[in-house]
């Protein structure tokens, strides 16, 4: 077999007649003059006959033209990009809130399916499935032991590692999901009363959270954590929005830290809460100079409210959409570090066979009128994407004056405040990053499945705490923190730092597992920067 290499020049080939096929099939004004005959499609469809039936060697064709897509859509920009069928479940998926399951988050624990937790109001809740049960059957899958191991396809070798439990779990997924309103039988075995009992569940929709956290950082500080821009996204955020307003909150923190971004009109929606009516969110502008305006409306439940919005180097997109509309209409305090600089608008294409291509259609502008997308040198993506050790490199993770501005590229807001464009969103207050952290893999890298064993042989007793009682009194003696580290059989001594780091992250650990992800961030931020200096703001005012 020739290796892939030596089939270059057959995918160049293949990149000009695969991009020919793709563009007849999009709805361009000129398609009737350009496309006038299907001399096109019967080429391409020549050339794979010819590669299939009479090259030297058996080739993949489906893989090749795959690759044929990917290489082209490089020399595009760095956000056009190829979703394999295979892949384009997934994606759609966590855009879309939701999938069809039957409702568990599950660790692999010794070759067993063990149920972390159970999803509110999903079909495995109804049917009576609870946390700690292990999953041992799902219709005729065995899910345990030898039975799991096979289904994954996985060797000895791969047993036990990260990847295996990778694949383990894709394997248990593929069991438990299926189309809405399908039957599965599945079979459980519960420690607490040692049986094994079967529960028929009927698939339904099972949401995937976008806004993982909301709490009350004090009595009037609220706290909402946006992961992506998501369909469900807007809704989830005007919850726990309204929720935290019912309980006081007059200052809300924003974090989308980490955010790469997603659907532009759910960034609309959530602009929206905090600008009065009128005021311009982002404008669009493609390649015919067609411009799309967006304005908020007077639906808005925060317009007078004290605002923070954190962001940092991985934010991206429609987060960049929020915090430039918010900062170009002089609302509220961006605080963190520069935005990632993505102001290209993608489109998604289906092409015919289960996968799809997200292509770059526009340009998307803050209210001022500038661009944040950053330069890229076409066919350039992975030093595009590595931007971020060049800002290592050149200090600006660590400080504001070491960002570099194009004074070309300067901005004013209403009020009078320099905004710039040119490369992502530059906050009002910076927050360095942490240069002090004590992450060491010895210390932290069997903490979760240490949390998980120890829920799990102490369920009873675990499941009688309350969230807030929790993050503040639970294993105040360190006493479940010490077994930990009695685990570990360490050879070094911890520092008092290191030590203090990693009994806050023990806790966090324990709180999501208990509970969801707001208990994790209620414990790790008692130490974030970012939030500690928002506090500072806030009492200032």
């Amino acid at each position: 077999m020739i290796k892939r290499k030596a089939y270059l020049p057959l995918i160049i080939g293949i990149a000009i007649a695969v991009g020919i096929f793709i563009g007849s099939t999009f709805n361009f004004q000129n398609k009737s003059v350009l496309f006038s005959s299907n001399s096109n499609e019967a080429k391409i469809k020549r050339l794979i006959n010819y590669i299939h039936y009479d090259y030297v060697d058996k080739v993949n064709t489906d893989s090749l033209l795959d690759d044929a897509i990917t290489t082209m859509l490089t020399k595009l920009d760095p956000h056009s990009v190829y979703i394999p069928k295979d892949e384009l479940q997934r994606v759609t998926e966590s855009m879309q809130g939701k999938f069809a399951g039957i409702g568990v988050s599950f660790i692999i624990h010794n070759d067993s399916v063990a149920v972390s937790s159970v999803i509110k109001g999903g079909p495995s809740e109804k049917a009576g499935i609870k946390a700690g049960d292990r999953i041992i059957i799902a219709n005729n899958d065995t899910l345990f032991g030898k039975g799991i191991v096979k289904k994954a396809g996985i060797s000895e070798i791969e047993r036990g590692t990260i990847l295996g439990n990778r694949k383990m779990s894709d394997a248990v997924m593929k069991a438990l999901k299926g189309e809405p309103d399908t039957k599965v039988n599945v079979v459980v075995y519960r420690r607490s009363t040692n049986k094994t009992l079967n529960f028929p569940i009927t698939r339904g929709d099972v949401s995937i959270s976008s806004v993982s956290a909301h709490y009350m950082i004090n009595n009037s500080l609220g706290y909402i954590k946006v992961d992506r821009f998501a369909r469900t996204t807007y809704d989830e955020f005007k919850h726990d929005l309204d929720e935290l307003i019912s309980k006081g909150m007059t200052s809300l923190v924003l974090d989308l830290r980490g955010n790469p971004g997603g659907f532009m009109d759910i960034a609309d929606q959530i602009v929206d809460e905090f600008l009065e009516a009128g005021k311009l969110i982002v404008f669009t502008k493609n390649k015919n100079r067609k411009v799309d305006k967006s304005f908020a409306t007077d639906k808005g439940d925060f317009e007078h409210g004290k605002l923070y919005v954190l962001i940092d180097q991985n934010s991206a997109s429609a987060s960049e959409i929020v915090a430039g509309a918010l900062q170009d209409n002089d609302k509220g305090t961006i605080v963190g570090r520069r935005s990632f600089g993505k102001g290209l608008v993608q489109q998604e294409m289906a092409l015919g066979d289960g996968s799809a291509i997200r292509l770059t259609t526009a340009r998307y502008y803050t209210p001022t009128g500038r661009s944040i997308q950053k330069p890229y040198t076409k066919n350039h993506t992975t030093e595009y994407n590595n931007d971020y050790l060049e800002r290592i490199h050149n200090g600006e993770l660590i400080s504001r004056d070491s960002i570099k501005v194009n004074d070309s590229l300067k901005y004013t807001t209403p009020e009078g405040k320099i905004v710039y464009g040119g490369g992502g969103i530059i906050p009002d207050v910076f927050v360095s990053i942490d240069t002090l952290s004590t992450f060491s893999s010895q210390l932290y890298g069997n903490l979760s499945p240490f949390v998980f064993k120890y829920i799990d042989n102490h369920r009873k007793e675990m499941n009688k705490w309350e969230l807030y009682d929790f993050v503040k009194n639970f294993d105040k003696n360190n006493a479940i923190f010490n077994q930990y580290i009695a685990e570990l059989d360490l050879n070094f001594p911890i520092s008092p730092n290191a030590k203090e780091d990693l009994k806050r992250y023990f806790k966090a650990i324990m709180a999501r597992n208990l509970f969801d992800e707001t208990g994790y961030f209620m414990i790790t931020q008692k130490k974030d920067n970012m939030i500690l200096k928002v506090i500072e703001l806030d009492s200032k005012k």
